[in-house]
């Protein structure tokens, strides 16, 4: 029986972090073994906010890098970039054909860049929900691993591909979410104000890249107040954060131990954090370092981005092709 078809892809911006890893990378490793797995680095959504052309390159290969130290294995999955597949935009041409102007300024997504950028709303802003529907449906997926936040770009991306096998013929399955059933993470920020981010609040994300005294700094700055007077007390959501971190990279013993001081009303937030610093440097030591011996090797990274370029564009033709012939421009 043949594998069911997973594709998911991250931006060449930015450094990765622990949100990245939590709420997406650790579900990529888990997926390589039972699903015919396509991940790729969107490099062409990265130029809706003008990155710097210097900059892009080495983005690429970190980010393919710390994936890769990260847990996954190239040899099982198609580890690709965008750019290298020229199948994708132009069948994000196609799509664009069948998406409407209003649809796409009503998307959050549009909307939240707009006014982060209003001296460039470009065109490739509005149809960022076009070229993602091309990115998933050109493996013809079955599954997308997606955060809540892009819950609507694959509603689109159902619609689109529904809205081309009503006016050519049956080609494109209608992808859905898929989270292993479980609530997704959100990986909050150590400020206390919203989720880690790879461009906002660089002093309140741990990112994959960091220095052990960095994290350090970073957790030891942690938001934090006098601690719960009364016994049993609910956590404000900052503490709670904070012990969230503490169970995805401590040992059991050191969680129940900090849980049950606060319970008691006699946790030291210092020493919590302290222990936090020294586990999550344990934790992320080991990725950053692999990624950087992987960041050091190029001719390595590109051979493994080729291997990956050759199984996406084995599958994006095959798709593409079938695409063309019913539409009817296959001369």
């Amino acid at each position: 029986m043949s594998k069911e078809v997973v594709v998911s892809g991250i931006r060449s911006t930015g450094y990765l972090h622990l949100g990245n890893y939590f709420g997406a990378i650790q579900n990529y490793v888990k997926m390589q073994d039972d699903y015919n797995c396509y991940f790729f680095v969107a490099d062409y959504h990265a130029l809706t906010t003008l990155p710097d052309p210097k900059e892009l390159k080495p983005n690429v290969y970190r980010v393919i890098a710390e994936n890769i130290a990260s847990g996954l294995n190239p040899e099982k999955v198609a580890l690709y970039v965008q750019s290298d597949v020229p199948e994708i935009p132009e069948l994000y041409l196609m799509l664009n054909m069948l998406a409407y102007k209003g649809e796409l300024e009503k998307t959050a997504s549009f909307k939240e860049k707009a006014r982060s950028q209003p001296d460039n709303i470009n065109a490739g802003l509005l149809t960022y929900p076009s070229l993602m529907a091309a990115d998933i449906i050109i493996h013809r997926a079955h599954k997308v691993p997606v955060g809540k936040d892009q819950e609507q770009h694959l509603e689109m991306t159902r619609n689109f591909a529904g809205r081309f096998n009503h006016r050519y013929g049956e080609l494109f399955p209608e992808p859905t979410a898929f989270n292993f059933g479980e609530q997704l993470i959100k990986i909050p920020s150590l400020d206390g104000k919203g989720k880690m981010s790879k461009s906002e609040n660089e002093n309140a994300t741990i990112y994959l890249a960091d220095e052990d005294d960095k994290i350090r700094k970073k957790i030891m700055k942690a938001k934090t107040d006098g601690g719960p007077t009364e016994q049993n007390s609910e956590m404000p959501d900052y503490i709670e954060n904070i012990f969230m971190l503490m169970k995805l990279v401590s040992s059991e013993e050191n969680y129940d131990k900090f849980l049950a001081d606060f319970n008691k009303c006699e946790i030291r937030y210092g020493d919590m954090k302290k222990q936090l610093a020294e586990d999550m440097i344990a934790f992320v030591s080991p990725i950053r370092e692999k990624a950087a011996n992987l960041q050091n090797d190029i001719p390595m990274l590109q051979k493994i981005m080729q291997a990956g370029k050759e199984k996406a564009r084995a599958s994006a033709s095959e798709t593409l092709a079938n695409a063309r012939k019913l539409i009817g421009i296959n001369y």
